[in-house]
């Protein structure tokens, strides 16, 4: 297991725990395969831990753009997911991670693709800090990528169901995803049963995808504590 003591002697940093769970993600890669690639500050540090093994493998399969360019800036080869065909795994951090391994995702606005990579790989491996690890998900405003024409009314189902929806904004308009689709984010949910919610959010008109990986659910979670790396199995 890591020291989580930093070589001064001080506790180590959400960042350098998320350094710590990315070196960690190395240990689930297989050699000769193409690795599932996620997005968001801790994949990052998986993608600068994968460098120093990016000559063992065939390349990779990436969840958004951000980290296609990063993988790109380091020499891993990029495939599109229609050429390939099953993954062997995928590494992507989560907002939220409860005791089963559901998890909340897509505070990086890339849940569609996340999600159509997860469904491709035969084990999704979380790594995050235990700050992300619930009782029960829904504290993080969760994300749901929709069509925006069917926006207001998507927000009203949330009201009906007791959440606060709101459209996602960066400099003053409405975020835009890789889809070209927008994001809601929603407060006030407690999502007691993840696997009911995802099914019955996913047959809303305009939904295109829902922030809630059930279905998609980790087999493994790296969390980084203040006791070092700790593995959880679901």
């Amino acid at each position: 297991m890591s020291n989580p003591i930093s070589q001064t002697g001080t506790p180590l940093s959400q960042d350098e725990l998320k350094t710590l769970v990315g070196q960690a993600a190395l240990q689930y890669v297989v050699p000769g395969e193409i690795v599932g690639v996620g997005t968001g500050s801790t994949v990052n540090k998986f993608i600068e831990a994968l460098a120093s093994m990016k000559d063992q493998i065939k390349g990779a399969v990436s969840s958004s753009l951000a980290s296609t360019e990063r993988l790109n800036a380091l020499g891993i080869p990029v495939f599109d997911s229609n050429e390939v065909d099953a993954l062997s795994v995928y590494i992507d951090g989560a907002d939220e991670i409860d005791g089963q391994g559901f998890m909340v995702k897509g505070g990086g606005a890339a849940l569609t693709r996340e999600k159509i990579v997860a469904a491709q790989s035969r084990k999704f491996v979380c790594i995050a800090d235990e700050s992300k690890l619930v009782q029960t998900l829904g504290k993080f405003p969760l994300p749901v990528e929709v069509i925006p024409m069917a926006a207001k009314r998507v927000m009203q189902q949330f009201a009906a169901m007791g959440g606060q929806a709101k459209i996602r904004l960066s400099g003053g308009q409405p975020l835009i995803t890789d889809n070209g689709q927008i994001i809601v984010d929603v407060t006030g949910l407690q999502i007691e049963d993840p696997l009911a919610f995802e099914s019955e959010v996913s047959q809303w008109p305009g939904v295109v995808t829902v922030g809630v990986f059930a279905c998609q659910k980790a087999q493994v979670c790296l969390l980084g504590t203040a006791s070092g790396v700790k593995t959880l199995t679901f």
